[in-house]
């Protein structure tokens, strides 16, 4: 029967619009939660007398069997982060005897509400400050040994989601991986800096509470993973948003040396990150609200106040470059080689900033309007509007919306992953595409003006097999889901039945019914606007 959670779910979608229901599910990835909110069966449910225990070094775990594939979930990859363990780098999990029932999600972390449009994306679960569990998936054919490990950093803008809202199983299944998805610490109780914070440090710094959580996670997976049937050696670390900025933020910390052996980051890598000092500024300035001024009262404080207080507009919840878990801004590391020489797979969507769009526009119940458009561009860009106007021309675009849409997509998401990409071709193999389904989202339904096209976080879905569109739309996931597996056994991306994939600064484009690959990227993207001197280095 379903647990209290799922029947809570069944509500919220029942009374929740049709369109919210369709747009959370797709960026559920693998689809975890159906129109009624039920959880999804693990890839086929099997007879109950299927054994499923496996042995860790903390105690054994019994997880769900399925037909193809098995979970595990709810696993303690480190000791709850509460009372003096708030705001502490994750310690290890205690120990356990008798065999730890794993067939349900651990708790999400502390977050509010989504305000998207799709709801809630803390999936199953109440939200609380014990929540530093992770989920493993496997195929169901448990006598084979060594294969390679995908460990999946969820999005959310550090501030919201969790592990289980992504099902790995139909990624496991079909892609004859283990899939490791987890939750972080988020907000105001993974990214808080202090002062206070940085004198109890023995490296003098604060913050970066959630990163060291995933590396934690990452440390488990290298302790543990070999019991599930996963290659311990050959680790994948994989995300979207900003999962895929945490994947980047990995790259350059040296804490995460020896944690993984490939990356993948979807739609984030490369955002300039605040510094510490300016973090910690914005700490104190956070603490004096809820008067206190200093870290025994913070930690005094209820965890609900907390986080009711972490909504402040000003607020601003990331990683900062504290030089010991993040030494530099990402492009300097990058650039001066400063970074883990695994192979690397990083893109965008081909609209990435179509959804802020229609959630900041339409779907908040006033479209973006012609005489609009010049007015947002201005409370953007301020003094350099004009010049943005100029490249961006409205009559160059099917609506306001969709100009807006470039504008966001290019400056915010396509030329700073682009930069990563080059930067990082100097050192390593890497490996950048672009997913160009322009009706990626068509099957939604959603209440817009214009056309979402390929926007933010539209590839997931892709990735971990939870597509059923057009016969070119499930080849195109197909051979989505071979590339991202075949680089996770590899370092080299290949499907069958697929173009090769190049490297950078070859770009492959993903759009169903032709796989491309393009060389005018930056250009593409008017990257000399956004980033001066980088079509020219691209170029070189």
């Amino acid at each position: 029967m379903p647990g209290p959670h799922t029947r809570n779910k069944a509500r919220t979608a029942r009374r929740s619009p049709s369109w919210r229901r369709r747009l959370r599910g797709v960026l559920a990835g693998a689809l975890l939660l159906s129109a009624t909110g039920l959880g999804a069966a693990p890839a086929g449910a099997a007879p109950a007398g299927d054994d499923t225990t496996v042995t860790t070094r903390y105690g054994q775990v019994r997880g769900t069997a399925g037909a193809r594939a098995d979970e595990y979930l709810g696993i303690p990859y480190a000791a709850p982060p509460v009372g003096g363990l708030r705001w502490k780098p994750p310690a290890a999990p205690a120990r356990w005897t008798g065999v730890r029932d794993a067939t349900a999600p651990g708790n999400p972390c502390m977050q509010t509400g989504s305000s998207t449009p799709w709801g809630d994306l803390a999936g199953p679960g109440t939200p609380g400050e014990d929540c530093l569990y992770l989920n493993v998936h496997t195929p169901a054919e448990r006598s084979l040994r060594d294969r390679p490990v995908m460990v999946w950093i969820h999005g959310g803008g550090f501030t919201i989601g969790s592990g289980t809202f992504y099902d790995g199983g139909e990624l496991a299944a079909r892609g004859d991986v283990v899939v490791v998805t987890l939750n972080y610490r988020l907000g105001a109780f993974g990214y808080l800096a202090h002062p206070g914070l940085a004198g109890e440090s023995a490296d003098g710094v604060s913050g970066n509470y959630g990163l060291l959580d995933q590396q934690a996670a990452l440390r488990w997976v290298r302790q543990n993973i070999g019991a599930f049937g996963g290659d311990a050696r050959n680790v994948t670390v994989f995300g979207e948003s900003a999962g895929g900025g945490s994947v980047c933020q990995h790259l350059v910390s040296p804490r995460a040396t020896g944690l993984f052996d490939r990356a993948i980051a979807q739609s984030g890598c490369g955002f300039p990150l605040p510094t510490q000092e300016s973090q910690q500024r914005n700490g104190v300035s956070w603490a004096g609200s809820l008067g206190c001024a200093d870290v025994a009262c913070l930690r005094g404080r209820p965890a609900a106040e907390l986080l009711a207080a972490s909504t402040s507009p000003t607020a601003r919840w990331v990683p900062n470059v504290d030089g010991r878990v993040v030494p530099l801004q990402i492009a300097d590391a990058l650039e001066s080689g400063r970074f883990h020489r695994v192979p690397v797979l990083q893109g965008t969507t081909a609209d990435e900033g179509r959804l802020t769009v229609a959630t900041t526009y339409d779907l908040a119940g006033r479209p973006l309007t012609a005489a609009g458009y010049p007015v947002a561009v201005r409370a953007l860009y301020g003094d350099r509007a004009d010049a943005v106007l100029a490249r961006y021309p409205l009559s160059a675009h099917g609506s306001p919306a969709e100009a807006l849409g470039a504008i966001l997509t290019d400056a915010q998401f396509a030329c700073l992953q682009s930069r990563s990409a080059r930067l990082m071709a100097g050192h390593t193999l890497s490996y950048q595409y672009e997913f160009a389904d322009r009706g990626a989202m068509d099957h939604l339904g959603l209440p817009v003006s214009f056309p979402l096209g390929a926007p933010h976080g539209s590839e997931i879905r892709y990735v971990f097999g939870g597509v059923s569109g057009t016969p070119a739309q499930n080849a195109l996931a197909a051979r989505m889901l071979g590339y991202w597996t075949a680089f996770a056994r590899t370092g080299v991306p290949y499907a069958a039945d697929a173009p090769r994939w190049n490297r950078y600064p070859k770009v492959q484009v993903l759009a169903p019914g032709a796989i491309t690959s393009s060389t005018t990227f930056p250009q593409d993207h008017r990257c000399d606007l956004w980033l001066p001197g980088e079509t020219a280095a691209a170029r070189r």
